[in-house]
């Protein structure tokens, strides 16, 4: 989950640089990540053991695609376009939170104090990274119910990713990472394509330039496909609070490239968000869940 987040984290100012040409969309970058890892997970495949897939499975594999993929890409690039990009970094906090809620009335995995502190300690480093990193935080689209709107589609967006590491976290252990996101994609890229269409054909794909290329090649191999079969890696070994918890390594990854490239500054400030952000993943992380508290409560039931 480590891994994938950084990753993630790379794409944000990548995806900037790419588009400050003009030349693409954020619309054709979405269907390029889709469509590119879709051919990338089936090419994969063929080296790897045939699995059948049972057409339940199948079904289950297409609303799994539209919480954590359609619906996870798509409202968050709409969203960000309809508000500011500062109250979209912030609200994209709120995703670790969805995700122990969700697991306490799904899984009825427990609400710790160390859970509750933990993600109130990442929250406030990546608050403070976001707040803190020059970005225009109230920045106003030109039309406030505009704004409000663009908002409730990113916080959908989080929604949408914490319901599918919950609902799907057994699941994932049926089939090989490979097996599972090719077809994911393959439902993505099907419901994605009618909206991008026309996004993809007015491209003016002889304005991008070899660093542009470059980063476009990364957002689909790195920030897409191995990042999506990291994230299956950590779904069936982690529960989903702690799965969610590494949403925070994506503004601290971000900051450290703004920083290396010249576009921000460290400062205390950051260095404060980076304890913050760790501390509260450490005290997600050592949290018990469910099954060892019931596993002390038996042991201390059977003694005499």
């Amino acid at each position: 989950m480590f891994g994938a987040n950084a990753m993630w984290g790379l794409l944000s100012p990548i995806s900037k640089v790419i588009m400050a040409s003009g030349a693409i969309t954020p619309l054709v970058v979405t269907d390029l990540r889709i469509g590119g890892a879709m051919v990338l997970f089936w090419a994969a495949s063929f080296f790897n053991k045939p699995e059948h897939v049972s057409h339940k499975d199948l079904a289950t594999l297409f609303f799994a695609s539209l919480l954590a993929i359609v619906f996870n890409q798509g409202c968050f690039v709409f969203g960000v376009s309809l508000t500011s990009l500062g109250d979209a970094s912030i609200i994209t906090t709120s995703m670790p939170l969805w995700a122990m809620i969700l697991a306490a009335f799904i899984l009825k995995e427990p609400i710790t104090g160390k859970k509750v502190s933990g993600i109130a300690l990442g929250a406030g480093g990546a608050l403070l990274l976001i707040l803190g990193g020059g970005q225009d935080v109230q920045a106003a689209t030109t039309n406030e119910d505009t704004s409000i709107w663009g908002d409730l589609l990113v916080l959908f967006a989080q929604l949408c990713y914490a319901l599918y590491i919950v609902l799907y976290k057994d699941f994932v252990s049926k089939y090989s990472p490979i097996t599972i996101m090719k077809w994911m994609f393959t439902y993505s890229f099907i419901c994605t394509l009618p909206f991008s269409a026309g996004d993809l054909m007015e491209a003016d794909w002889s304005d991008l330039h070899p660093t542009e290329i470059g980063g476009l090649a990364f957002i689909v191999l790195g920030a897409t496909f191995v990042s999506y079969m990291l994230v299956i890696v950590g779904q069936k070994r982690l529960r989903p609070t702690v799965a969610g918890m590494y949403n925070y390594i994506q503004p601290l990854v971000a900051c450290v490239v703004a920083v290396c490239w010249g576009m921000d500054s460290f400062n205390a400030t950051k260095i404060a968000a980076i304890v913050l952000i760790f501390g509260g993943v450490y005290l997600v992380t050592s949290s018990r869940s469910r099954a060892e508290l019931e596993k002390q409560e038996n042991s201390q039931t059977a003694k005499p």
